[in-house]
């Protein structure tokens, strides 16, 4: 099988291109020079006859959000989606699923959301999210489309949970706030396996929330990841310290959303890691 990956130099993307090539597929990366192609030659190069296509593209969403940086954070997603979109549009020989990578955060913080929930944020990451997903349904008609609404990896080789791990391995992680917000998760092992699920059912389509089917709360990850690390979490974050550190993106901390994977589910997906216990655990067993 011959896949082509964009945001390959990502977390995701290299959990992704270790796994794949193991099995004998074929990786074709589309990095940010790919981008900068003539459409001609983006659509020979790595479109034009590939089985799959997997869009990771983006800027970190963890950085201050200057009005510039708002700028990378949109473009990175919406203008990249929509060459490769074009693309497929064009080529002779179309790829049989596109797997489009969005977000959790386009749903609000209010409610339990499935694949059908249309309960939208109208915050900033809302919007993109939407337009994310606007560019690659662009194609349908002419592939299988995946719109991934993927919650936080979980991962000892980065990402927040490797970002938070220092912190906490000293015994000075602490809880956000009052700690009920929504903390919907996957660990990175069954995410890969989801890519592959989709990629091989082509019965999938559509939006899939690729999250655990248990989600927690902040409280309930800090008390655990604490546990796990045989480490005290008495310490509390208070948000305004938060806004100090990343204005505006420090909602990405404060707020949460709770999301469950009925598609996944239907379709009988079984979890390794379905509780956050077992996935810590697992990621930092001492």
């Amino acid at each position: 099988m011959l896949v082509s990956i964009s945001g390959s130099s990502g977390l995701i993307g290299r959990e992704l291109i270790d796994t794949y090539t193991g099995k004998g597929w074929t990786i074709q990366i589309i990095n940010r020079d790919s981008f900068r192609m003539p459409d001609n030659e983006f659509l020979e190069t790595k479109i034009e006859g590939a089985d799959a296509v997997i869009n990771l593209a983006g800027a970190p969403i963890l950085k201050r959000w200057t009005e510039d940086y708002r700028k990378e954070i949109y473009n990175s997603r919406v203008e990249t989606t929509r060459k490769i979109t074009n693309a497929i549009l064009q080529a002779k020989v179309k790829p049989k699923v596109f797997i489009s990578n969005s977000a959790i955060g386009i749903y609000d913080s209010l409610n339990v959301h499935t694949e059908e929930s249309s309960g939208f944020s109208d915050n900033f990451l809302g919007k993109v999210c939407r337009d994310w997903e606007a560019e690659a349904l662009a194609a349908i008609g002419n592939t299988r489309i995946v719109l991934l609404r993927t919650g936080v990896v979980l991962s000892s080789k980065g990402g927040a949970l490797k970002a938070a791990y220092g912190p906490f391995s000293f015994g000075l992680g602490g809880i956000i706030g009052k700690g009920d917000q929504s903390f919907s998760w996957v660990h990175i092992r069954d995410l890969v396996h989801i890519y592959q699920t989709i990629l091989e059912n082509e019965n999938i389509s559509g939006v899939v929330n690729a999250v655990a089917p248990n989600p927690t709360t902040n409280f309930h990850f800090t008390k655990t990841f604490g546990k796990v690390l045989n480490q005290i979490t008495v310490f509390k974050i208070p948000i305004s310290a938060l806004k100090v550190i990343y204005g505006d993106a420090a909602s990405t901390l404060t707020e949460g959303q709770n999301v469950v994977p009925e598609k996944l589910l239907k379709n009988g997906f079984e979890f390794e890691f379905p509780t956050i216990e077992k996935a810590l655990l697992n990621l930092y067993r001492i």
